[in-house]
């Protein structure tokens, strides 16, 4: 008889059952609390005020933990106006949403440092984000709006109710700038001008 020498085996060799087995338990688990409704509280889209705001703290585990609203912070005419287009675009088919709202100095500034780290230059950085003292968002006073869409469409139907794009780089960004029903002003190149 031959006798036949035997190799041991490679623990690499059972990295592909590992794997496979692994994911047939994880997905059978998921599968199951999905099934069960177990999830629902977890999936579930923000609760939704009647103006199609996020609600604080409403299917949160501990509100006081919910960060702040994009809409938290802004001028409530502001906001008015943005309800009413929001509105006027859903008659249209259009989802128009507030993307950024108000932010804080210390978020303001995480954007400058953020962009300069980016494009490596502050005369790149300053074309697409304003400095703290010198921003509409800070202030509460603009909004950034999406989806695309949302944005092409306010970028049309503006004015009718006073929300005007400001930077000529920014098709997101509105400001209220005149009474609704006016005719918005000429763009500013961008956000550079903001800066001494």
């Amino acid at each position: 008889m031959t006798s036949r020498t035997t190799r041991p085996r490679s623990p690499l060799r059972l990295v592909p059952a590992l794997v496979v087995g692994t994911t047939a338990a994880v997905t059978a688990v998921g599968a199951a609390a999905f099934a069960s409704g177990a999830l629902d509280s977890v999936l579930a889209p923000p609760a939704l005020s009647d103006a199609g705001h996020p609600q604080d703290g409403v299917g949160l585990a501990d509100p006081a933990a919910a960060p702040p609203r994009a809409v938290d912070g802004l001028d409530a005419e502001l906001l008015r106006r943005f309800d009413a287009a929001r509105a006027a675009a859903a008659e249209d088919g259009v989802d128009l949403t507030i993307t950024s709202g108000h932010r804080t100095a210390e978020q303001q500034q995480s954007l400058v440092d953020d962009a300069l780290a980016r494009y490596g230059s502050e005369a790149e950085a300053h074309r697409w984000v304003a400095p703290v003292d010198g921003s509409a968002h800070v202030a509460g006073t603009a909004i950034d709006v999406g989806a695309t869409d949302g944005a092409y469409w306010l970028l049309d139907h503006g004015a009718e109710f006073g929300l005007c794009q400001v930077f000529a780089n920014e098709v997101w960004h509105f400001e209220a700038t005149i009474e609704p029903g006016g005719t918005c002003g000429p763009t500013v190149p961008d956000a550079s001008g903001l800066w001494h």
